[in-house]
């Protein structure tokens, strides 16, 4: 690894553990929780986390640009730009429960090549570094061996949205299929799959800074990480992971086609 990669890698995780660490004074407190245009909640803890995860940006990459879901763009002079989501599961976060996490990637004019994600309230790190694997509390991470849809536990982050955005019949199928199903959402969803505890996981909503740092952790766990048409990409409207094996069946239930890449 380069020394720079690993520089921005370092940065990553200590950024998200900072602002982990005030996102947990916050945490199962009976916080008030407002509600943005788009009825999605935002709290003080997202704001100061983010605060605090820029305001370390500015001082060790001042050149670079930030997307951010709480305080949106910064345009950098660098062509390197960190996407940042301080809370990504609010609602959980403000339902008291600990499947939360804090997103932090670094996307450069090859494409996200760092990507962080801390779960402070059950204080699990993962992190990658393309080409250099992804690692779980300091071991290799790697996703399941499962190879038969039969045998596979899928998350999802909310069943009735798939209803909404038109899908209900191909999740369905999907769901019939399968051996579990449970609703570990969110970014811990895509995290189960990296670490090897499921198989797949769903969104059919999805923004970039809900899922920045999970291309690079899927890919370099040994799994996938593409919107529902199958592109690698954190751009689409909807995401789904998997552990690579399944890769082609699923697909095939969402109407999608293969498009892995790397």
């Amino acid at each position: 690894m380069s020394a720079s990669l690993r520089s921005c890698l370092d940065f990553a995780v200590d950024a998200a553990w900072q602002a982990g660490k005030i996102t947990l004074r916050y945490f199962q407190s009976g916080i008030h929780a407002e509600w943005k245009e788009d009825l999605s909640p935002v709290t003080v803890a997202d704001r100061e986390a983010e605060a605090k995860i820029r305001d370390l940006l500015a001082r060790a990459y001042p050149d670079d640009g930030i997307v951010g879901e709480e305080f949106g763009r910064v345009e950098g002079s660098s062509g390197t730009r960190w996407i940042i989501d301080p809370i990504d599961g609010t609602k959980s976060f403000v339902q008291g429960v600990p499947l939360y996490g804090v997103l932090i990637a670094r996307e450069g004019p090859d494409g996200v090549d760092v990507g962080c994600c801390y779960m402070p309230a059950l204080d699990e790190m993962v992190w990658a570094a393309k080409g250099e694997g992804c690692w779980w509390n300091g071991r290799r991470a790697a996703v399941s061996s499962v190879a038969e849809l039969g045998q596979a536990c899928i998350c999802y982050t909310s069943w009735p949205s798939f209803a909404e955005q038109g899908r209900e019949q191909q999740w369905q199928q999907l769901v019939a299929s399968t051996r579990l199903r449970r609703g570990w959402g969110d970014c811990y969803g895509h995290i189960l799959v990296a670490t090897g505890r499921a198989e797949a996981s769903f969104d059919p909503i999805m923004n970039p800074w809900d899922c920045g740092p999970l291309l690079p952790i899927l890919q370099e766990a040994g799994g996938t990480f593409t919107d529902w048409q199958g592109v690698p990409t954190i751009y689409g409207k909807d995401a789904f992971s998997s552990n690579g094996h399944l890769f082609e069946s699923i697909i095939g239930h969402l109407g999608g086609h293969s498009e892995r890449g790397s």
